[in-house]
């Protein structure tokens, strides 16, 4: 067990971006469980905090286990597994049109009358809780990346080896605090880890 809970995996990611504080970076939390987080890190580094919205998509019958994942441009990563699992075009077309409903809901509860933050022309850090497949973290950085930003880094406390190294292409840096090559669930890497809500979601962006 790495990680008391979120808040102290964050401030040991803070510390780990230490070198970004001063250069007016944006953290940009993946909800639900990363914006906590992402405060944490904000405060510590200087750094605007926002939110990057992607959803993974759920395998047929195992919701739980993803094939891919969902930008809210409709941009679509697929995992290499994902025709294994079941998942034909006309249920990949289902479920992205069902996540992106879900996206469009997050948006307006989560950041009500006003325009994401741009990254355009900035040090942008993309943070998670933790990585299993890393479906959702590329889908993330390919969001973030088409708005150019001067520097991506990819930002989590945990993730096994293959995961970072399918991810590496598409960020600039990557900072993981623990790699284990024995990897079953992100949770099993915290002390405490409960769900978070959409109300903490909201206080956690609108308590800056």
């Amino acid at each position: 067990m790495s990680f008391i809970d979120r808040q102290d995996a964050a401030r040991q990611l803070a510390r780990a971006l230490s070198r970004h504080a001063g250069q007016h970076p944006l953290v940009l939390a993946v909800p639900r469980g990363a914006v906590p987080m992402g405060a944490v890190i904000a405060d510590a580094l200087g750094a605007d905090l926002d939110i990057v919205l992607v959803h993974k998509l759920g395998a047929p019958g195992n919701p739980e286990f993803a094939i891919g994942a969902v930008d809210e441009s409709g941009w679509t990563y697929l995992t290499s597994h994902a025709a294994m699992a079941g998942a034909d075009h006309a249920y990949v077309d289902r479920e992205r049109a069902a996540q992106l409903e879900e996206l469009r809901r997050r948006r307006a509860r989560y950041t009500p009358g006003r325009e994401a933050v741009s990254a355009a022309g900035r040090r942008v850090i993309v943070v998670d809780d933790g990585l299993a497949t890393g479906a959702s973290m590329i889908a993330a950085l390919h969001s973030a990346r088409m708005q150019k930003p001067l520097h991506l880094v990819c930002a989590v406390p945990v993730a096994p080896p293959q995961t970072l190294e399918r991810l590496r292409p598409y960020a600039d840096e990557v900072v993981c605090l623990e790699s284990p090559p024995s990897f079953r669930a992100v949770g099993e890497f915290y002390r405490e880890f409960p769900q978070v809500d959409d109300e903490q979601v909201v206080a956690a962006l609108n308590g800056r």
